[in-house]
């Protein structure tokens, strides 16, 4: 079984940052290769916000993300990060970790095999 658990949401002004972290516990960490990013806002469907894998040297970025996130996973740690900087009231949704053995990095949902429960941001204008 793996579980993922998220930390590191909460509320920032516009412009500011947040760092979140995706911590992984599984028997096997073959089921986590891939680590990704979603983010669902309220009404709106679950987005793809940013992927890597597991050694880190490949990331995939929404086109929104691109250039104020980054995504990492240092080489000694079970934990993926996602640093967001510059971030808008469009940014607020409910951010949530994901994970998939393999080694593509998928951009869609329903490639995810394991989710955390969510933390949520709020960037208030």
């Amino acid at each position: 079984q793996v579980q993922l658990v998220e930390s590191g949401g909460g509320l920032v002004q516009a412009g500011g940052s947040l760092r979140l972290s995706c911590t992984a516990s599984a028997r096997t960490l073959a089921n986590v290769c891939i680590m990704g990013w979603f983010r669902q806002a309220p009404g709106q469907e679950r987005e793809f916000v940013a992927a890597i894998n597991w050694s880190g040297s490949a990331t995939r970025y929404a086109d929104s993300a691109k250039g104020r996130f980054t995504i990492s996973r240092p080489s000694a740690e079970n934990t993926v990060y996602v640093q967001m900087i510059g971030l808008k009231p469009e940014d607020t949704a409910v951010y949530y970790c994901a994970a998939r053995p393999g080694s593509y990095l998928y951009t869609q949902k329903d490639h995810y095999d394991y989710w955390g429960q969510g933390t949520q941001v709020t960037v208030s204008s």
